[in-house]
């Protein structure tokens, strides 16, 4: 199955679970930051863009902020590989258990639809289960609609202005906890898919057509 079936496929997995999504214009006010009793932690990244591709193709970096860009025409990041062109960090800190956060101010352009821009990927899963946790994808819809998948509506009016994003999960052995907060108020609660080794993603990994790009800055990365 390639990536955009599973893309496609994502919002039927979970059905019946738990969740809590909030549009834009009914945000809840944030109480406290989330980031309260975390810790900051330090990560490490490799890069995954078209194979065919020098990275300075596809991303540049200026002033803090990364800017990473692709096109529907574009290779995988591997060749012969049928998923989707991409260009990603690759978080190198992968994880079964305990509570991991990430954080990061997002910028998307107008006209990006259909990509990704961060995702928790199940990178070692049980056969029959979801590749991802979670995806935060953003559509040409509403002056830019972001949503979980291709479902679940989290904020529209996300194009051309930053907001900050924090996704904190809370791994077991069992079934976890995903948590969504756009500018620290609490957008989306959800369950993840189970246990697996897993990893963040965080740029652009196109499902649509044209061209897509995401830009980001201050991230971090949290752990309790």
């Amino acid at each position: 199955m390639n990536r955009r079936s599973l893309l496609r496929a994502g919002t039927g997995v979970l059905a019946g679970s738990a969740a809590l999504a909030l549009p834009r214009t009914a945000l809840a006010v944030a109480a406290a930051d989330p980031t309260d009793g975390w810790t900051r932690t330090s990560f490490a990244y490799s890069w995954q863009k078209p194979w065919n591709l020098d990275l300075g193709e596809r991303h540049s970096y200026s002033d803090g902020v990364h800017r990473m860009w692709v096109y529907a025409t574009d290779e995988p990041f591997e060749e012969g590989s049928s998923t989707d062109p991409r260009t990603e960090m690759r978080w190198k800190v992968d994880y079964t258990t305990g509570n991991r956060m990430w954080d990061a101010d997002v910028y998307l352009p107008s006209g990006t639809d259909g990509a990704s821009f961060v995702q928790i990927l199940r990178g070692v899963h049980p056969s029959g289960t979801p590749a991802t946790d979670i995806m935060l994808n953003v559509y040409d819809t509403g002056g830019g609609t972001v949503r979980r998948y291709d479902g679940t509506v989290l904020r529209t009016g996300a194009y051309d202005t930053w907001f900050n994003v924090k996704i904190a999960h809370q791994a077991t052995s069992g079934t976890g906890t995903v948590k969504v907060y756009f500018d620290n108020a609490l957008v989306l609660t959800v369950a993840d898919r189970g246990p697996a080794t897993r990893y963040f993603k965080n740029g652009v990994y196109h499902h649509g057509s044209g061209r897509a790009e995401a830009r980001l800055r201050n991230i971090r990365y949290w752990t309790r």
